[in-house]
């Protein structure tokens, strides 16, 4: 019944009610005969409508639904046991297209860029709102025409099984595998189904405060502890912190390390609803920290023989475990690269003890005070998340921290060479590459996503920490066409690193010009990869400002007096100090360069390598010329320490920033030796906007879509303009050239409040958008989902 009718009909019952009514004045006498009926009369006019009635109860809950715009249906969320309803949840959920709206788009990525024409062209439909306005809520929000739906959250089980793995923590990147998608001459990406396929999704940590003795956890650690004492691996009550003593902690670490890594699942989408699913029945598996998976460091010797969880002994350069995995990459073969980004918190960070967590020179470090070789210290570490009073919970500081290329589908403990009945299968480590904070691998490919045809593999990754570099790998021997998946993997296990200078650079904001000047397209920064190894005849970027205008790479590396650094003693060391390595030679460092990703389509017409630089915030190791800014070398030629000047502070970047990489010879990046450098796109905030709908602030994962587009999520958005974080899309089409819309980044989705995103992928078809909700409530209030 429609409202209108619902008050008419109201008004009827209180009309007819208010002609019933009886007065009473003084005592009634006897009732008299009835008399004779009189003739009917005329029928009178209808009343006034009476208010509307009084609310009726409310009915039972019904089932959730799609959610209308984008937000969520009322159904309940099924939790695992022990987990109480309010907690927050980090999930993956599924954006999906379901209509053109009028627009003939034919998928996800097409509508998004059909309503960034309208809004450029002042086209746009109303009352219809795009992009989607700021603001933060407990929610998940999207631009009208897309819908998104749960697909998976922590802790759910992966199989019908009870008992058996489930899904990890805080999730991060995310590569999608269509079925089908190998058959034939083909790539992963955009191959393949679009309605059902394989998803990795990296596991990176768990949020709030770890369990000590005589101490409670708090946060996402309480939530676990919680679980764990409702499946009965623990028998303490988690919340009373006398209760947590030695044996508690040992048995909470070793689930703790099942709750990193990866998880590889099938997903398969409702051909009525759109919505997402896992297939619980299809061989799920998970990938974690401890020794039920093991992968293989090649390219490196690792400081000694790393051991399982029971003690014993792995084979020679076998490591135990994958964790604080976050961003990653997926290979045109069919494997994952995933980063381990923050190991130091773990099992500790051999350059640690060589500088501050404030970039300064440690000059009692062993082997920093120049005079002698480099002494880094690769033991196992007593404390650290991870390790107990339990001698066989902790493991080595140079097995960790590497670009780790899952073999999904694969038996955890399969390592690369294990198996001599499966050439090329397996697990490992990218020794070859080094140690860094990695953050995701970015690969050279064609417009079909596939490798360069007689060129080496060429690999980026960025090193996500404040002063931390970009990093080129490229491999010793080509790719040609026809190898197998073997012998294509075959060709990472040697191959050379370069490092990033951006020669120019202003040390005092890592985005601008020495001079203030802006990098753009038309007028770009000009920077040159620089060879980390001791053989390398490049130049150093500081030899002049040394006084040494042709020292080498090489030589400086070696030398146990250059720039205020003691000597390195092979290259196995120099990869397992990339950051110390590129210190020592000048290297320019960055604005914590999170993720790079390969554009073979870019709208420029020229492939290009975007980099998010999310901000900096602290001070840098080195000065403009690349000399340690905490060191001078006296008259007696001792290093000794120095205070910094103002313009080793990065501390003006708050917002972060997207730039753009363009090799001297972008049809075969493995040979260039220079690149031109330039701004994309700057964050702002909302306060300082021309135009607070198109703010955003710390750009963290990208994605390319099919045609070229670049995505882009945040991290840090709602700290910065008190917005919730989210998805957008960067306008660049060259038609928009000259609009103030062009570069504009227009939101499409909005994540619950203090969650990040993150892992943003397009299924094979682009009609779906897999994104990561990651850390929901870790600072702020929330009970997402």
């Amino acid at each position: 019944m429609s409202s209108r009718l619902l008050r008419l009909a109201t008004g009827a019952m209180l009309l007819g009610s208010s002609l019933s009514f009886v007065a009473c004045e003084g005592d009634m006498g006897p009732a008299g005969a009835n008399g004779q009926d009189g003739q009917d009369g005329a029928p009178g006019e209808d009343g006034a409508p009476g208010g509307d009635g009084a609310p009726g109860a409310a009915g039972p809950q019904g089932p959730a639904g799609p959610g209308s715009q984008g937000q969520p249906g009322p159904g309940a969320v099924t939790r695992a046991p022990g987990v109480e309803a309010g907690t927050p949840l980090s999930s993956v959920i599924a954006l999906t297209f379901r209509g053109d709206l009028g627009t003939s788009a034919t998928n996800l990525a097409e509508y998004v860029k059909s309503r960034v024409d309208q809004v450029v062209a002042g086209t746009l439909p109303s009352p219809l709102v795009f992009p989607l306005p700021p603001a933060s809520t407990d929610s998940v929000r999207t631009v009208p025409g897309l819908y998104s739906t749960t697909v998976i959250k922590w802790m759910d089980p992966i199989t019908f099984s009870k008992a058996g793995a489930r899904f990890g923590a805080n999730v991060d990147y995310i590569a999608f595998f269509g079925d089908g998608w190998a058959s034939g001459d083909s790539a992963p990406q955009f191959n393949g189904s679009g309605a059902s396929g394989w998803m990795w999704i990296n596991h990176e940590y768990i949020s709030g405060t770890k369990p000590r003795v005589g101490t409670a956890p708090i946060g996402q650690h309480l939530d676990f502890a919680r679980f764990l004492r409702s499946t009965g691996t623990l028998s303490n009550t988690v919340t009373d912190g006398t209760t947590w003593q030695d044996d508690a902690l040992v048995a909470y670490n070793k689930e703790w390390k099942k709750q990193v890594g990866g998880t590889w699942i099938r997903v398969v989408q409702d051909p009525s609803t759109g919505e997402w699913a896992v297939d619980r029945n299809a061989s799920n598996l998970r990938y974690d920290a401890s020794s039920a998976t093991l992968a293989k460091v090649v390219g490196m010797r690792l400081s000694g023989v790393d051991t399982d969880d029971s003690g014993a002994p792995l084979a020679e350069g076998v490591v135990a475990g994958t964790h604080s995995n976050c961003s990653g990459g997926q290979t045109p073969w069919g494997t994952v690269f995933t980063g381990e980004e923050n190991v130091q918190g773990v099992y500790g960070d051999p350059e640690g003890g060589l500088w501050t967590s404030k970039n300064d020179w440690v000059p009692t470090a062993p082997g920093m005070q120049a005079g002698a070789p480099l002494a880094p210290d690769f033991s196992a570490p007593a404390s650290g998340d991870m390790v107990s009073s339990d001698t066989r919970s902790t493991h080595r500081k140079d097995g960790h921290g590497f670009l780790t290329e899952i073999d999904p589908g694969q038996p955890a403990d399969l390592w690369y060479g294990k198996d001599a009945t499966k050439p090329g299968a397996g697990h490992r480590k990218l020794g070859v590459m080094g140690r860094a904070h990695w953050e995701n691998a970015a690969f050279v490919v064609d417009a079909n996503w596939k490798l360069l045809e007689g060129q080496p593999i060429v690999i980026y990754g960025g090193d996500d920490r404040r002063g931390g570099r970009i990093f080129k790998f490229v491999s010793s021997r080509p790719y040609t066409a026809g190898m197998t998946k073997a012998q294509t993997r075959a060709l990472l296990d040697e191959g050379k690193v370069y490092a990033a200078h951006f020669a120019g650079l202003n040390n005092a904001t890592g985005d601008t010009l020495v001079g203030g000047a802006i990098p753009t397209e038309e007028a770009p920064g000009q920077g040159r990869w620089v060879e980390l190894s001791l053989d390398s005849a490049d130049l150093t970027p500081n030899g002049e400002a040394l006084g040494v205008p042709t020292m080498t790479v090489g030589a400086a590396l070696r030398d146990v007096s250059y720039n205020a650094i003691g000597g390195f003693t092979d290259d196995d060391q120099v990869r397992k100090l990339l950051w110390t390595a590129a210190n020592k030679v000048g290297v320019m460092e960055l604005n914590r360069p999170e993720d790079l990703e390969w554009n073979p389509k870019d709208p420029s017409g020229t492939p290009l390598l975007y980099v998010a630089f999310t901000e900096h915030g602290d001070p840098t190791a080195l000065d403009q010329q690349g000399r340690v800014a905490t060191a001078t070398r006296g008259q007696d030629g001792v290093w000794v320490t120095k205070a910094r000047a103002a313009t080793d502070n990065r501390a003006v970047d708050r917002v972060g920033s997207i730039f753009g990489i363009r090799e001297a010879n972008p049809a075969a990046p493995g040979g260039s030796k220079t690149f031109a450098y330039f701004r994309v796109w700057k964050g702002e905030t909302a306060a300082t906007s021309a135009a607070p709908e198109f703010s955003a602030a710390k750009p963290d994962n990208l994605v390319i879509d099919r045609d070229g587009g670049v995505w882009f999520g945040t991290d840090g958005n709602f700290g910065v303009n008190k917005v919730a974080d989210g998805v957008f899309y960067l306008n660049q089409k060259p038609a928009h050239r000259g609009n103030a819309h062009f570069r504009r980044a227009f939101r499409v989705l909005s994540m619950p409040s203090d969650a990040e995103a993150t892992g943003p992928a397009f299924s094979a078809d682009m009609k779906t958008l897999f994104v990561s909700v990651q850390h929901p409530g870790e600072d702020s209030y929330s009970v997402w989902p």
